[in-house]
């Protein structure tokens, strides 16, 4: 549970959140420095009949505030509708906005003068204030006065001041409109805020050819005018720091306004993971001389790296050192540890030769990206003053971490993913990653002090929007969005970017879409990842996305039509882009399936796919051309379809559909569900999944011709208690048969009958089994069989025992179907299997014999670099079972993991009699988050979410320590 401050914390976040981001309604005005469309009561006037209060901001300030406080001018002339004017020193206003850093003159003057107390954030990185007060300057009767701690800090409390008022970070990056508000008033009171993670930013990559396409089109190269736009973007979501796009593109090298917009705008300039000295990979092609390798070209390397290093100049930046291979691979076979250690050492001399200062003083990073953690691992070291990057495994689960207790001067940091080209297949296209599980990761980073740097590769950076803000929002503070607020944060980015009246349906939205797209990458998807025959798992998840779709449409027409190009780019096309694709995947399966089958619906599937990928194609003309007057040209452009291995194809591919040529005779033919066979033609008598008498479930037997010619069949039962939904019929493509059972007939216990299906001539086709068991007699508790099948929720366990400080959370929509649950605090002890915190289950079996228990869990690496997480689990009262969760990047478990967003475990044990049981769950290692169990009598039917959950009675199940 939260402690109480921690909830009251929450609580004020909040309520600020909800003023912020909707003014217009004022859901609450009583936070200090609220922002409030009528006058809460002595409010300070930021807008009066459309106009602003003037600002005041001494020209002497550091270069970013001046050029901040130029969008300040503008934004609030939008908010307001009138010009915002300029005072000047010494000029008169009865109200005004000042505006300085602790360096400017104009703040120097209120601290003399004992009007301004700024001691909570003097000495802090980027910190900033908010305050009204009274009789500020002579000539001067109320002022709203926003105060960094440094240049930074006071652009933050611009644009946080402005985000407050209705101007969204993305309100030209996603063309979210500004809502007009005639009258803006101030509470009274101080605001203070600074970042808990130093510095906090995003890597363009990946970047051809959709942001590539846009950035020509638009800007003529990667240049200023562009970055420009990239910077002010950072700094509204209270970035500071930035790898700029990299792939034949040179930062420095491209466009030298670059580097002067950077310092303008107070961005920290960096360069990616393998980029060392400032010098971006293209520039070795560009410029220099012999083989990318230190042991045979080491001089020439060291003059291209103090190039890097000379042309910055006294810019704030963040230099990598090390060094990896050419074209982001590895430097050499193995771990050359002595090698690397040198190039550091070097590369240290450089940076200390050309700043004249030591090199402690010049921010640096190692990045442990790839192979480069194995000479962390093996003990190589670099100096104290250098910042140690992390990475995640390129798929969202981090690798490593520092032990929270173990301090060094340049402290730690995360590289995170977003977008990544690389194995097992590319993720470029659209957002695949869920908040929550960005929250999850980012949770263990932030308590394990990993909190120096944090940078994600967000690709092209649209359609990223929605994480990236996430991920900016949390790095900020992470406190600010604590577990309990988790489930809020999509709502509240809704309302911020398209109001109050449809934000809870847009969120779900969000939420959603990013969840089902999270099951499987785009990229990865193909006709064969779920089944058709087990669990109606791919009618399933398609009605999943339809249903998505229908609703997108649905508030595309409600809402009103400024906020057309925002909704469509933000949250239209990519639902109805991702549905698209998933129909278009599961309409390939019907048809391979009725080729096999020689259905007569084989063609059809084949016409139906093909207008299904062509509307792939109208949906990207849509975003192109259509949103904001085709301002985002070619940002849509990522192929998507017709992967072949992890590279993506140079153009879109088809994927294969089959015609055939059908007899002009009819002909019967049967599958049944839960099984691709089809009869006649298969040796063996098929079989449905049990029936039993709690879910009372129909089961589905499909006829189907194989002809052109309608053909005739007639079915048979042998149990009175069976009914049928046809006993004869005509079929002209394909007819589902029915059974359903009426229980009141159907004895105690387990009986088993069987339909026969004779084609036109009478002659039987085939004869299906039918197991049914009457479940009177038996205790029932918790979870149910359902086809013989027990599959449970894993975060809505009977009972969750722990002792302080170990708990168990339930993190809300994290995973692929439900929710997740997981153990805190995540940097505990390793606990004794058994010993430690322990969820309950109950569920119920018909009858004993030797089961199993399949574990879904996130895909997750033991960030202490052991042999794996852990956990246990056992059944009943027997002993626990210790579970490991061991993987390595690019072995065949991680493989599956990562792109099935999920790692399988499984676990075997007896039961020795039917009724109530409980299955037991084990913390042993924190990180470990449950999604999901499935219990079987022998394997469980293979699909690829699992089957879905069963329904859940009362049990009497004890949850006492």
């Amino acid at each position: 549970m939260l402690h109480q401050s921690g909830v009251k914390l929450f609580h004020l976040i909040l309520i600020s959140f909800l003023v912020q981001i909707s003014v217009a309604h004022s859901e609450t005005c009583e936070a200090p420095l609220s922002i409030c469309a009528t006058d809460p009561g002595n409010g300070f006037p930021l807008i009066a009949d459309g106009t602003p209060v003037p600002l005041l901001i001494s020209d002497q300030d550091h270069k970013p505030v001046l050029r901040a406080s130029e969008d300040l001018v503008a934004d609030m002339e939008r908010v307001g509708g009138q010009p915002m004017a300029r005072l000047s020193s010494g000029e008169k206003a009865e109200f005004a906005i000042m505006v300085g850093s602790l360096q400017s003159p104009l703040i120097r003057q209120l601290l003399d003068s004992g009007k301004l107390d700024t001691a909570d954030i003097e000495g802090k990185w980027e910190a900033y204030l908010q305050t009204v007060i009274d009789d500020p300057l002579p000539g001067i009767d109320r002022a709203l006065v926003i105060a960094g701690s440094d240049g930074r800090g006071t652009v933050y409390g611009i644009y946080d001041l402005l985000e407050r008022s209705g101007v969204s970070p993305w309100e030209w990056w996603a063309d979210v409109p500004i809502r007009q508000q005639s009258f803006l008033f101030v509470t009274a009171g101080r605001k203070t805020d600074a970042p808990v993670v130093k510095y906090r930013g995003i890597f363009l990559n990946d970047e051809n050819p959709a942001l590539y396409g846009w950035v020509n089109e638009t800007y003529g190269g990667f240049n200023a005018d562009f970055y420009e736009r990239v910077f002010q973007l950072i700094l509204r979501q209270k970035g500071n720091y930035l790898w700029p796009a990299m792939w034949g593109k040179a930062f420095y090298d491209d466009d030298p306004m670059n580097q002067a917009a950077a310092e303008e705008y107070g961005i920290v300039i960096g360069t990616s993971h393998h980029e060392p000295l400032l010098r971006a990979h293209v520039e070795w092609e560009r410029h220099g001389e012999g083989a990318w390798d230190y042991t045979k070209n080491a001089e020439k390397l060291r003059d291209f790296w103090r190039g890097g290093m000379e042309r910055k100049g006294d810019e704030e930046t963040i230099v990598t050192v090390g060094m990896r291979g050419d074209g982001d691979e590895a430097m050499t076979e193995g771990t050359a540890i002595d090698l690397l250690e040198t190039i550091v050492r070097d590369q240290r001399k450089i940076i200390s030769d050309v700043t004249g200062k030591p090199a402690s003083e010049q921010p640096q990073i190692w990045a442990l990206y790839k192979e480069v953690q194995d000479y962390y691992d093996k003990g190589m070291e670099v100096p104290d003053d250098v910042t140690l990057l992390f990475a995640d495994d390129n798929w969202g689960q981090i690798r490593r971490l520092p032990d929270p207790a173990a301090k060094r001067p340049g402290g730690y940091g995360v590289y995170y993913h977003f977008d990544y080209v690389g194995g097992p297949r590319n993720y470029k296209w659209i957002n695949v990653t869920q908040n929550e599980r960005v929250w999850e990761q980012m949770h263990l980073a932030w308590k394990h002090d990993a909190t120096r740097i944090w940078i994600v590769n967000v690709g092209d950076l649209k359609p990223m929007e929605f994480p990236i803000n996430f991920f900016l929002d949390y790095a900020w503070d992470p406190a600010d969005i604590p577990l309990e607020g988790l489930d809020t944060y999509s709502t509240l980015w809704a309302e911020q970017q398209f109001g109050g009246s449809h934000a809870e349906e847009i969120a779900r939205l969000l939420d959603l879409y990013t969840k089902y797209n999270s099951r499987r990458t785009p990229e990865l998807l193909n006709a064969e990842t779920y089944s058709l025959t087990r669990f109606d798992e791919w009618a399933r998840v398609v009605a999943d996305y339809q249903q998505l779709a229908a609703k997108a449409d649905t508030i595309r027409r409600e809402l009103p039509p400024e906020y057309e190009d925002a909704f469509l780019q933000l949250v239209w096309y990519p639902v109805q882009a991702s549905a698209n694709l998933y129909e278009l995947y599961y309409t390939v399966a019907l048809n391979h399936l009725y080729a096999d089958q020689g259905r007569s619906q084989t063609n059809d599937m084949a016409t139906r796919a093909r207008a299904l990928y062509a509307r792939d194609a109208e949906l990207t003309r849509i975003y192109h051309e259509e949103i904001a007057g085709g301002k985002w040209n070619h940002m849509m452009s990522q192929t998507h379809i017709g992967y072949t291995y992890w590279q993506q194809p140079d153009e879109q591919v088809m994927p294969e559909v089959r015609e055939i040529d059908l007899p002009r005779r009819g002909a019967l033919g049967v599958s049944i569900e839960g099984d691709n066979r089809t009869w006649p033609g298969v040796e063996g008598k098929p079989s449905l999944p049990v029936m039993d008498n709690i879910h009372q479930q129909t089961r589905r037997i499909e006829l189907f011709n194989k002809g052109q010619q309608p053909v005739r069949f007639s079915a048979e039962a042998d149990q009175p208690w069976f009914e049928l939904s046809q006993s004869r019929g005509r079929i002209r493509e394909a007819t589902a048969l029915t059974i359903s059972i009426d229980w009141e007939a159907v004895p105690a216990g387990w009986h088993e009958g069987r339909v026969t299906v004779h084609g036109a001539d009478g002659e039987a086709i085939t004869t299906i089994r039918v197991p049914v068991i009457n479940t009177s007699g038996i205790a029932l508790s918790g979870a149910l069989p359902d086809g013989g099948i027990v599959s449970i929720d894993a975060s809505a366990p009977a009972c969750r025992i722990a002792e302080a400080p170990h708990r168990w959370e339930t993190v809300p929509n994290l995973g692929r179907e439900s929710s997740a649950i997981m153990p805190m605090p995540v940097t505990a002890e390793p606990q004794k299997a058994g010993d430690g915190p322990e969820l309950i289950y109950p569920f119920t079996v018909y009858e004993a014999g030797t089961y199993q228990a399949e574990i879904f869990l996130s895909p997750a690496l033991d960030v202490a670099g052991g042999d794996g997480l852990d956990f246990a689990l056992s059944v009943n009262d027997e002993t626990p079972i210790p579970v490991n969760m061991y993987m390595v990047p690019d072995d065949p478990v991680w493989n599956r993991a990562v792109s099935d967003n999920a790692l399988r475990k499984t676990v075997e044990f007896e039961i020795d009699a039917a009724g109530p049981q409980a299955l037991h769950l084990w913390m042993i290692d924190p990180g470990v988050v449950f999604q999901k169990i499935v219990i079987s009598k022998g394997p469980a039917p293979e699909s690829y979410l699992g089957a879905p959950f069963s329904m859940v009675v009362a049990s009497e199940t004890s949850c006492a320590q």
